[in-house]
């Protein structure tokens, strides 16, 4: 049941009573928001006045019409008035068979509406007549209908459309209201804007379709049949159809006729609730509709036929578009949230069927994909969120295009991609249309690993700002490109995308609200109206003559609105806004132009409005505005529960504001009819407050006020609540009240009976009888009273008269009730009851089939017996299963000879083949395998002029790798050191390290390429997003330690103030050294530069990359040639159609008016050589004869013809082949057309008639037709001619240009194998020098190594050593400190600690020892230090230090003692770090002398290699090098002529002299330049000296200022790096992981245990099956012992009577019969035992027993 708006008075005093109301189709409320800015003018057709009293009772009610199952979803609406018995009529009311159909399709949801729910009057009439109906003819009538669609069947309209009704007893007329025009537009709907012919465009705006016509601005409309709106539009591609594709509960798609505007048919239960796309195929045949949320459903109609023909699931989330592929019809593409799908229509052998194919975004990130278009190879190119454009093809991205610098190709989604005259236009959110290349796109492919590819569009069109582009459609204007452009903020434009000279600008036809309209106000005035709404303008509408006139923009969206009255502005040009943000302005209407009337005004400038008052009274939106009565006072409330007084006279000066209970949603003054003026204030929750007038307190001013609230005014307040529970008890009271006074009446009638029959023993009687019934009586609890808990919010109220008042409701509270049947086709009761019937029917059919299943199964099962008994029986007696089989000997017996011949010839043949087959390739290896391309001459059809192609072979080795050499550069020291790292035992550890990253890696391929299952992924995707946690916190840390680095890196940069830069110190010495110098190479002073000496290998590269260029050149030239070629072949074969066509209408024309025919140009064998390669059948055959002939003649001429004959033979065999060829399609043509011109001549004498005067000027006519066109193919056949012997011409030059080039080439070739030769000769010496100068090298940067190692270590021991010194004085002064001042043994004890004493090292023991030589190294430690003691004593016997003297401080003295111990550690340490600083400083003295000894080794090395480089720079000199010249480039002259001695000549380019003089120049405007800059640069130094300091003052400012605000928030201060780098608890998190795992393995045991059991399950029931078979088995086995036993009795007894002596025949056949008897019982026995076993788990089955007479019988048969 849908909540509605429910119209109801109340008052404080009364409660509610009902009123009759006029009501449309849908709540007052919703119909403003429903349509995007659906802002409409209705014309009154009757007075104000004119309205019901407050007596009137009626109730509204509504209800959507039912689908008849023989109308087209036609309407009944016919309301019931509501008595007050309907609630319990509504219990009782059940649903008939005809109110449903028994098909779920045919079944509507019923809609109620009101405070309770009503049926409607032609409903339940339908209901009756639908009763009568039987069910099989309704079904037999609606197929009838359907197959039965007429071409010119249409709809009623009036029965389709969604109109207003009344209530049975109002007078109101349903034309009260009619729309005169409409400012709304739905700007945000997807293709909402269509166009039908050049002016005439459609669009949605709430419930209405609106025609636009673009000339004359006129509006017509078509009202929704749905009552719910519009889902979308579309247009047939011949512009005669379109549809309406509704909202609602299973909403219908509306065809209608364009122009007639008739309902031409109607689609039905596409979709659940609303459509969201819809297009047309691109011959109309086909419509397809994709529908919204929930069910997203994608069907294709045939829409003439009102039939579905595919229906499927488009996707799980928003669809948002569907197409057909223009160049496919079978091929769709949808596209929405997230997803883009591509299908097919296919025929399975199922049916048709839609297969859709999901587009993978792969490495792209996913994205929703708003426009699209396929391209006509089947490719499809859609946009991206971010403005890119992706080409899909086969279901994936094939490449991302986008702009120049990876710009995207729109700022924002692109929402319309479409192609236009080959070019491809897309329209983006930022407002911008571009023209792309259409072939640029359909040819794109990726060019690296990033998918992206650059393109550039080819123009582009700005609309305007703040436009987001939605649509675009073009306008079929001849000779003009205009477009209307669908803007998503509320406009539709006009584009010119011309992009001439002449290109018009954007023009916007028309303007609307983008969103929601909030407020609507009217002019007291005149006829103006003002809106506003949440995008932020404030519009002002002229309706009288349906204009715009003028609109503000602001930063909030406008969310109230009232007209100023006139009392308060009598010029009535003022309005009042409130906003979201809690804003209220004022704003002011004006005329720019000094006018003051505005009625009838169509320029925008004519109006115009500016801001006269803000304030703001309200933290959240502003919902209500009213002005008191007189003017007074203005209040606003708000949803922040307020509500704001002003007092208006004083400039809206505020007076106080008052709280609410809820969010306000109306404010409203009493009338002039209340004596006293109150506010009305409705809220939303339910409550109604009525608040007095607030009294102006004029003395008191703003600045002595501390807050606005009013706290002592008097307010009313009244709360809805739910009254049915109520009213429910009251009638259960009454009703037990009644019961019980009836049974009062009845008790009292029997007492009476009773006394007046038994006397007193009644009374008695009767008082007994009245206790037992008072015992057995138990009242029944009363109902409960319910109170909804969230009571239904109000829409709108009014004062009606004083101290009552009208409010509306959404919705009805309602007692809770259980589950709601809420699916609209649920089944029915009696279709239930079908349903079950059908369901039990359908389960004995499923019975039945499995019993026959079972029967086929038994007679399976009994053949496999059949064929077990056959195979147990003796061979003799089998069946063979060939039995079975069709006789096919003879067919097998002629393939069998066939193949055997085959074979035969095969082997024959074997040698032969595999001999001609290696000759053949050895040939083709040896000759044909190295040539590239063979020579192709080409030669032209006028002139003599031929070209011919380059012999090319495969490319030369030098090209093809790169040889090593061992006399490469050696790199400089400090590049060595880099790479070489800072030790051998670094290397070592970094090819640890790499060995192990190595094995590691190959450990994560075994992984990685081992599949995983869900287990592992969901613990891998825990312990990944638990390791990308750690990780950001990592990350944070490293970036302040990479920002901490980067800052000392900074500091350590910083220059000093006389630092030099190296390099320009090295350029400076570069500069002295060779200024000036300009030493040819043949100087013998001149010194080659490293990067100049060549070797062998460098050589062989530079010869590579000669033949690669000459190589690729000429392939190249062999390209176009062959091209040329391929162009000859064409023009041949058109100028042989020419021809024939030519022959044609010569065999038409009379002798005198024919022309020459041109000749047909003729294939050269030598253009086409791979002619000679090709044979077949016949080319074989015509060898074997020359080859024969050739044989028997033996003649010399003859032998020298058949030599070339064969090749000969082949040429001219290929080439007549290739003429057939290229010939076959033109001369089938010609014949066809010859035989056709034949025929009519024959025709023509047969007939024998005088032709007429209208047939000889037709004959004229044709013979003129026939003259120019024999002349227009002769003309083109020399066009053509005279075009290829053009390119020939223009080729040969360019080749002729290319053969000096390769000439020149050819002559360096020589040049460098000559050098290479030469430099092979030097490059065996050349290696051992460069092996002597790196080793040395290695050897000095080693020493060098190992001279900074000791220097660094030697450093470190001084520290060490200053270290210890430090110590030292510390502990002299921790002494003095511990004896202090005045101290009389201070003497004493310093000699105590100056002592010296002689201590022997304790030697670190190794190993364990035995506990003797322990002791005894003990003793003579012992021995050693009493003699070490007895020596000091010895030595000084002035003082005893292993005494305390008297009076001193013992403590003190064993300090001392202590302090002496650890003076002669440090003094051995200080000992210890002197002699190793001395041993280091005599290695670095030895590695020092080696260093020099091995640098000038390394020097004269070097300079040995240099003088060998020079030698063979000289003799690379003494080859001669061949350069063609020019008599204009000998500049070297003797009295004006060339010399005959030319080698005091320099070759020099006229280029790079003109660089050498440039250079002068550029290096004295350089030397200037740098003087400038120099002086410019010390200026800077200064000014950047002064910033500094100012730049040091503010850091220490700003250091100040963090340390102060880290004190004033954290009390301290603190480490910032340090919060950043918070990590996660990684404890819980892995026990989190543990967890998980726990769980999934539990959980795959479980899966496996209950896999076991099904398992089991499965077993014991085949056990069961096979112990029944054995049962029924062992049943029929003992009837048919028991039938044969008494048989046997009744032959015995027959016999014994008939004879008295038993013959012999009879003896043996009773013994037989006997032996069968046992062999019965003993199998009998065996099947027992066997089914014994079977009923036992785990028994085995025996082999069955056999009789003695089958054991003896089985040697016997075989």
């Amino acid at each position: 049941m849908r909540p509605t708006a429910r119209p109801g008075s109340a008052s404080l005093e009364e409660g509610w009573r009902c009123l009759g109301n006029w009501s449309k189709r849908r709540p007052p409320a919703e119909a403003v928001k429903r349509g995007a800015a659906a802002v409409r003018t209705f014309e009154e057709m009757k007075e104000p006045d004119d309205q019901d009293t407050d007596e009137e009772k009626s109730v509204t009610s509504k209800s959507d019409g039912k689908k008849s199952l023989r109308s087209s979803k036609s309407e009944s609406r016919s309301p019931v008035q509501e008595d007050d018995t309907f609630l319990e009529d509504a219990t009782d009311e059940t649903f008939t068979e005809g109110e449903e159909s028994y098909l779920e399709e045919d079944s509507d949801e019923e809609r109620l509406e009101g405070s309770l729910s009503s049926f409607q009057y032609d409903d339940l009439q339908s209901t009756r007549v639908s009763q009568q109906t039987p069910a099989p003819a309704v079904e037999e009538a609606e197929e009838e209908v359907k197959k039965k669609i007429s071409e010119s069947f249409f709809y009623d309209y009036m029965e389709l459309a969604s109109m207003p009704f009344v209530t049975l007893d109002s007078d109101i007329p349903l034309d009260l209201l009619t729309l005169v025009h409409s400012f709304g537009y739905d700007c945000r709907k997807r293709a909402n804007l269509q166009l039908l012919d050049n002016s005439i465009a459609i669009y949605i705006a709430g419930n209405q379709l609106i025609f636009l016509n673009l000339k004359t601005k006129e509006q017509i409309y078509l009202r929704s049949s749905s009552g719910e709106g519009i889902g979308v539009i579309g247009v047939h591609p011949h512009k005669t159809y379109f549809t309406v594709a509704e909202k609602g509960s299973f909403p219908d798609i509306i065809i209608y006729e364009y122009p007639s505007l008739r309902p031409y048919r109607i689609l039905r239960d596409g979709t659940e609730k609303g459509y969201a796309y819809v297009n047309f195929n691109y011959s109309g045949t086909l419509l397809a509709s994709v529908g919204s949320n929930p069910d997203y459903t994608l069907t294709i109609w045939n829409w003439k036929e009102e039939q579905p023909i595919l229906r499927t699931k488009a996707f799980s989330q928003e669809v948002f578009k569907v197409t057909f592929n223009p160049d496919n019809e079978e091929q769709l593409t949808t596209s929405g949230s997230g997803h883009i799908k591509f299908w097919e229509m296919a025929f399975t052998f199922t049916g048709l069927k839609l297969q859709g194919s999901l587009g993978r975004f792969g490495k792209t990130t996913t994205t929703d994909i708003e426009g699209y278009m396929e391209l006509p190879d089947g490719k499809v190119l859609s946009g991206s969120e971010w403005g890119n454009m992706l080409l899909w093809e086969g279901g994936l991205i094939k490449v991302e295009l986008c702009r120049g610098t990876s710009k995207s190709c729109h700022n924002g989604p692109i929402n319309q991609i479409m192609l236009d005259e080959g070019e491809v236009i897309t329209v983006g959110s930022d407002g911008c249309v571009r023209i792309w290349d259409f072939e640029t796109i359909d040819t794109a492919d990726i060019i690296d690993e990033t998918g992206l590819l650059e393109i550039e569009p080819i123009n582009e069109l700005q609309v305007d700002k703040n436009v987001n582009l939605f649509s675009m459609i073009k306008m079929s204007e001849t000779g003009n490109n205009f477009w209307l452009a669908q803007d998503a903020n509320g406009a539709i434009w006009k584009l010119d995308l011309s992009f001439s000279n002449i290109t018009q600008d954007p023009e916007c036809l028309f303007s609307f609200h983008s969103g929601a309209v909030e407020a609507v106000a009217v002019s007291p005035l005149t006829y103006l109206m003002a809106t506003t709404a949440l995008d932020c303008s404030v519009r002002i509408y002229d309706f009288a003559s349906k204009t715009l006139l003028t609109q503000m923009k602001f930063k909030q969206g406008g969310t109230a609105l009232v007209w100023v009255p006139r009392m308060v502005n009598f010029t009535g040009a003022e309005i009042i806004v409130g906003f979201e943000d809690g804003v209220v302005r004022i704003l002011e209407l004006y005329d720019p132009k000094g006018l003051t009337i505005f009625v009838g005004r169509k320029k925008i400038s004519d109006a115009d409005i500016r801001l006269k008052q803000v304030f703001k009274p309200h933290t959240a939106r502003v919902t209500a505005l009213a002005y008191e009565r007189d003017g007074e006072i203005l209040a606003t409330g708000s949803k922040d529960q307020t509500v704001f007084f002003f007092e208006v006279e004083r400039d809206y000066k505020p007076i106080g504001y008052i709280n609410t209970p809820g969010p306000v949603c109306q404010l409203m003054w009493s009338p002039m009819s209340h004596l006293e003026s109150t506010l009305l204030i409705i809220c939303e929750n339910g409550y109604i407050l009525e608040a007095p007038l607030p009294t102006i307190n004029l003395e008191e001013d703003d600045h002595d006020v501390v807050s606005y609230e009013i706290k002592d005014m008097c307010l009313k307040c009244f709360h809805f609540s739910s009254v049915k529970s109520k009213i429910l008890r009251s009638i259960e009271i009454e009703k037990r009240e009644r019961q019980r006074k009836l049974k009062e009446k009845i008790r009292e009638e029997r007492r009476n009976k009773l006394a007046a029959e038994m006397g007193e023993d009644g009374e008695k009687e009767f008082q007994e009888e009245e206790e037992e019934e008072e015992e057995e009586e138990e009242e029944e609890p009363l109902p409960e009273i319910f109170i909804p808990s969230t009571p239904s919010p109000i829409l709108c109220g009014f004062y009606s008269e004083p101290g009552k008042f009208w409010v509306s409701l959404f919705g009805i509270e309602t007692e809770p009730i259980p589950e709601d049947i809420e699916d609209p086709k649920a089944y029915s009761i009696e279709n239930a009851r079908r349903k079950r019937e059908h369901d039990k029917l359908m389960k004995e059919v499923e019975e039945i089939k499995a019993r026959k299943r079972e029967q086929i199964k038994a007679l399976r099962t009994k053949f496999c017996k059949l064929l077990e008994m056959n195979e147990e029986l003796p061979m003799h007696m089998q069946f063979k299963r060939t039995d079975f089989d069709v006789d096919s000997k003879i067919r097998a017996e002629m393939h069998r000879r066939t193949a055997f011949k085959i074979q035969q010839v095969e082997k024959e043949l074997a040698w032969e083949k595999e001999k001609h087959e290696l000759g053949l390739k050895k040939l083709k290896n040896r000759f044909r395998d190295p040539l590239e391309s063979d020579t192709i001459v080409v030669h032209a059809i006028l002139s003599d002029h031929k070209i011919s192609s380059y012999r090319l072979v495969q490319p030369s080795k030098y090209s093809k790798f790169k040889r090593t050499s061992q006399s490469e550069r050696k790199p400089s020291k400090l590049d060595r050191f880099e790479k070489e790292g800072t030790g051998r035992k670094d290397s070592q550890r970094d090819a640890g390290g790499s060995i192990a990253i190595q094995e590691e890696s190959i450990i994560e391929k075994g992984k990685k390429f081992r599949p995983k299952t869900l287990s592992e992924i969901m613990v891998e995707n825990q312990i990944e997003k638990t390791r990308k946690l750690i990780l950001k916190a990592e990350r944070a840390q490293l970036k302040i330690q990479q920002r901490k680095k980067e800052w000392e890196e900074l500091y350590k940069s910083k220059p000093g103030d006389d630092y030099e830069d190296p390099k320009d110190l090295q350029a400076i010495k570069e500069a002295q050294v060779y200024m000036g110098d300009f030493n040819l190479k043949t100087a013998p002073d001149y010194k080659i530069p490293e990067h100049m000496r060549i070797n062998a290998a460098k050589k062989e590269e530079e010869l590579g990359h000669l033949d690669s260029l000459v190589h690729g050149n000429k392939r190249y030239m062999n390209k176009c040639i062959l091209s040329l070629r391929d162009l000859k072949v064409a023009v041949v074969e058109e100028i042989q159609c020419l021809v024939q066509e030519l022959k044609n209408i010569q065999s038409t024309l009379h002798v005198s008016k024919h022309i020459p025919i041109p000749q047909i140009p003729q294939i050269h064998p030598e253009e086409v050589p791979e002619k000679r390669f090709q044979y077949d059948e016949e080319t074989l055959l015509n060898f074997k004869q020359q080859h024969m002939k050739s044989d028997d003649e033996k003649s010399p001429g003859v032998e020298q013809t058949g030599s070339g004959g064969p090749g000969g033979g082949f040429l001219k065999l290929s080439s007549g082949k290739d003429g057939d060829l290229t010939t076959r399609d033109s001369m089938s043509r010609s014949s066809k057309a010859s035989t056709l011109s034949l025929d009519i001549p024959k025709y023509m004498e047969f007939e024998k008639a005088e032709p007429t005067d209208v047939e000889l000027e037709i004959m004229k006519r044709d013979e003129i037709k026939h003259v120019y066109m024999q002349q227009y193919l002769v003309n083109r056949v020399k066009e053509l001619i005279v075009t290829f012997d053009a390119e020939l011409r223009l080729l040969r030059h360019q080749k002729l240009k290319l053969d000096t080039q390769m000439k020149l080439s050819d002559l360096h070739h020589v040049t460098l194998f000559q050098e290479i030769l030469l430099l092979k000769n030097f490059e065996k010496q050349e290696n051992i020098l460069q092996e002597r100068v790196n080793s040395l090298d290695k050897e000095e940067q080693y020493m060098q190594w190992k001279i900074n190692e000791t220097l660094k270590e030697m450093e470190e021991k001084k520290n060490e050593i200053t270290k210890l010194q430090e110590q030292e004085k510390a502990l002299y002064a921790g002494f003095q400190t511990a004896i202090g001042e005045n101290n009389k043994f201070a003497n004493f004890l310093m000699k105590v600690l100056k002592k010296k004493i002689k201590r022997v090292k304790k030697k670190e023991v190794e190993g364990d020892a035995d506990e003797d030589e322990e002791s005894e190294e003990s003793s003579e430690e012992e021995s050693s230090l009493e003699s070490d003691e007895d020596e000091s004593e010895s030595e000084d016997e002035v003082f005893d230090d292993s005494i305390c003297p008297t009076n001193c401080d013992v403590a003190l003295f064993e300090l001392t003692l202590q302090l002496r111990e650890k003076r002669l550690d440090i003094e051995e340490a200080l000992v210890e770090e002197k002699k190793v600083v001395d041993n280091l400083k005599k290695e670095y003295d030895t590695l020092s002398k080696k260093v020099k000894i091995v640098a000038t080794n390394l020097n004269a090395a070097e300079e040995a290699l240099e003088a060998y480089q020079r030698e063979k720079q000289q003799r690379l000199n003494e080859l001669l090098v061949v350069i063609p010249l020019k008599l204009h480039q000998i500049e070297y002259v003797v009295f004006g002529e060339i010399p005959s001695d030319l080698s005091g000549t320099l070759v020099f380019s006229n280029h790079a002299l003109r660089q050498l003089q440039e250079r002068i120049r550029e290096l004295q405007e350089e030397n200037s330049k740098q003087q400038k800059l120099n002086k410019e640069w010390r200026e800077r130094r200064k000014q950047l000296i002064r910033e500094k300091r100012e730049m040091t003052k503010t850091i220490h400012k700003m250091e100040e200022t963090v340390r102060q605000l880290m004190i004033s928030k954290f009390g301290r201060v603190v480490n910032l790096e340090a919060l950043q780098t918070l990590s996660v608890n990684t404890t819980l998190e892995e026990l989190k992981i543990r967890k998980l795992r726990k769980e999934l393995a539990n959980a795959k045991e479980m899966k496996m245990w209950e896999e076991k059991i099904a398992q089991m399950r499965w077993e014991l029931m085949m056990k069961t099956k096979e112990h029944t078979r054995k049962l029924y088995q062992m049943n029929d086995l003992c009837i048919e012992k028991k039938k044969l036993d008494s048989r046997l009795n009744t032959l015995q007894n027959q016999q014994g009577n008939a004879f008295q002596s038993l013959r012999e025949a009879d003896v043996v056949a009773r013994e037989e019969v006997t032996e069968l008897i046992q062999l019965q019982a003993e199998r009998i026995s065996a099947l027992k035992e066997e089914i014994a076993l079977l009923r036992r788990k785990g028994g085995l089955i025996l082999p069955p027993i056999r009789s003695p007479q089958e054991k003896e019988m089985q040697p016997a048969d075989l």
